[in-house]
């Protein structure tokens, strides 16, 4: 269901973690002195933006889903929309088709992932309030020009979406209409912080300490 602004928020959950070697969404994260699910602290921020957030999961996905509900607690968790994806297992372009595919009826899409605890809130207003603003395609830059995440796409987008095969998302969508991209300004790194690999997990730190130094300066 899309949200009362007529934007849908889609967060994809369905990956086999096969690089982290184990559950990476499962694995304890403590952000802001709360230790948690990784994928928790990822939607965390869609849950307090949205009043309903879609996560797209795979069918085996019954222990990840109660301990999210279970860190979040019974009124967070009431504002997530489990959507099991069955084909799942060939790509993120599959699980994004499958969010999209189950909100086709709204004006657009938020597209965000579950393993990236450190999302900016101010990334995704930032895009949500672009493609309410009429943008087409939206996304957060730094002030160098690199482009993070999430992503968000209007209507138009929404027959090419739902056809998108594969494991790179939408990316030849962002690549071939990049010309397209509303982009907000939002310097920091938690738009990159993605976490594949446990190596990852240290970036996070480095991350957390630049976040603790922010919130100390405010």
């Amino acid at each position: 269901m899309p949200d009362a602004g007529g934007i849908a928020a889609i967060v994809l959950a369905a990956g086999a973690s096969r690089r982290f070697g184990a559950e990476k969404l499962l694995h304890p994260v403590t952000l802001h002195g709360i230790t948690m699910p990784l994928a928790a602290h990822s939607l965390l921020p869609w849950l307090e933006i949205f009043g309903q957030t879609t996560v797209v999961v795979r069918a085996e996905s019954q222990v990840l889903r109660y301990a999210l509900e279970t860190a979040l607690g019974v009124s967070r968790s009431s504002a997530i929309r489990w959507l099991v994806c069955a084909d799942a297992a060939q790509g993120m372009a599959s699980s994004l088709a499958c969010g999209v595919l189950a909100n086709r009826d709204a004006g657009g899409w938020l597209i965000g992932l579950a393993d990236m605890p450190a999302m900016p809130a101010a990334a995704i207003t930032g895009v949500k309030n672009a493609l309410l603003a009429g943008a087409e395609m939206a996304a957060p830059f730094t002030s160098e020009g690199k482009r993070g995440h999430p992503v968000g796409f209007a209507s138009v987008y929404r027959d090419e979406l739902i056809m998108l095969q594969g494991d790179t998302g939408a990316r030849g969508l962002l690549e071939r209409d990049k010309f397209k991209i509303v982009p907000i300004k939002i310097d920091n790194n938690g738009i990159f912080s993605d976490i594949d690999m446990p190596s990852d997990l240290h970036k996070l730190v480095k991350l957390k300490s630049t976040l603790q130094s922010k919130d100390s300066e405010d």
